[in-house]
C-alpha cells in the first residue's frame, strides 16, 4: 500500500492537512484550540485573540497552538435551548418612573442683598487696620446729589428728582456691551441685534437700586482666585480676598444669579 493511501485529513481547525499517522508528533499540527469570533465587524480566534475586519485574513490565522494532527472533527459547540432563548428574549420590564420636574426661576427675580457675618479670627484684623486709615464712607449722600443726575448703572435711563428717586427700583444690565461680527447684545442677557439704536434701547435685564455717583477708585479694581462646589441642596462660593472690610462689601443674589461687590485690604482695592 502506497504512503499516500495511508494518510488522513486533519481535522484541527485553521490545519486542513493531509497526515501520515506512523509520523505523526506532539508538533506536527499547527492549528486553533479555540473558537471563532463574530462580534462589531471583527473576526478573531477566542484562543490567540488577533482580530481583522477581512474574512479572508481571519482564514490565513496561522494556528498558535502546537500538537497531534486529528481525524476526528471537534465538536460543534452547543446551542442554546428554545427555552433559554425564549427567557433571553423576553425580560421583565422595569416600571418607568415619573420624574418630577423642575422649574428654573426666572433669572430676572429681584436680588436680595445677603447678611454679612464676620469670623472671629478676621475681627482683630479688621481692628488693628481701621486704627491705621480711616475707611471712607461709600454710602451715597442724597445732599451732594444734583438734581437731573442720571443714574450710572449700565442701560438706566431713570434721573435725579429727590430723595424719592431712591425709592425707585433701577432696571438695567449688569453686563458688557459685546460687538461682534456685525451682532450687538449684552452679556448678560444676550439679545442680539445689528442695528445700533436697537441696542441702546433694550431694556434692562436686573432690577437693583439707582447708582447716582460714578464708582470711585476704578483704578483699584483687582482680580482674586475664586472657586466654587456644589452639594445636593447648595452652591459654595470662595473669594480669596485679603482682610474684606465688611462696610464696604455687599452680595447680593436671586435664586440663579449672584452679584459680589468687595473691598479688601489697606488701599481698599475692588472686585
Amino acid at each position: 500500500m502506497s504512503s499516500g493511501e495511508t494518510k488522513l485529513q486533519c481535522y484541527n481547525r485553521s490545519c486542513g492537512q493531509l497526515f501520515d499517522p506512523a509520523e505523526n508528533t506532539e508538533d506536527s499540527c499547527l492549528h486553533h484550540p479555540g473558537l471563532p469570533v463574530f462580534h462589531d465587524a471583527y473576526k478573531k480566534w477566542s484562543c490567540c485573540d488577533k482580530k481583522t475586519t477581512d474574512f479572508t485574513e481571519f482564514l490565513n490565522i496561522k494556528g498558535c497552538t502546537k500538537s497531534y494532527h486529528s481525524n476526528v472533527k471537534p465538536p460543534e459547540p452547543p446551542k442554546p435551548s428554545k427555552e433559554k432563548i425564549d427567557e433571553e428574549i423576553q425580560p421583565i420590564p422595569k416600571p418607568l418612573q415619573q420624574q418630577q420636574t423642575i422649574i428654573r426661576p426666572d433669572v430676572n427675580e429681584p436680588m436680595e442683598r445677603l447678611q454679612a457675618k464676620v469670623g472671629s479670627s478676621l475681627k482683630p484684623i479688621l481692628e488693628k487696620m481701621m486704627k491705621e486709615i480711616t475707611l471712607e464712607n461709600d454710602v451715597v449722600n442724597d445732599d451732594e446729589i444734583q438734581i437731573d443726575t442720571p443714574c450710572h448703572n449700565k442701560g438706566c435711563r431713570a434721573v435725579y428728582k429727590g430723595e424719592h428717586s431712591n425709592d425707585q427700583s433701577c432696571i438695567y444690565h449688569s453686563g458688557v456691551p459685546i460687538f461682534h461680527e456685525g451682532m450687538k447684545y449684552w452679556s448678560c442677557c444676550v439679545k442680539r441685534t445689528t442695528d445700533f439704536d436697537s441696542f441702546l434701547e433694550q431694556i434692562g435685564c436686573t432690577t437693583g437700586k439707582h447708582k447716582w455717583q460714578k464708582d470711585k477708585n476704578v483704578e483699584n479694581l483687582a482680580k482674586c482666585r475664586y472657586d466654587w462646589h456644589q452639594t445636593a441642596n447648595s452652591v459654595i462660593i470662595s473669594v480669596y480676598s485679603k482682610c474684606p472690610l465688611p462696610d464696604l462689601t455687599y452680595i447680593e443674589a436671586n435664586p440663579v444669579k449672584l452679584h459680589i461687590d468687595i473691598t479688601f485690604g489697606k488701599d481698599k482695592r475692588n472686585i
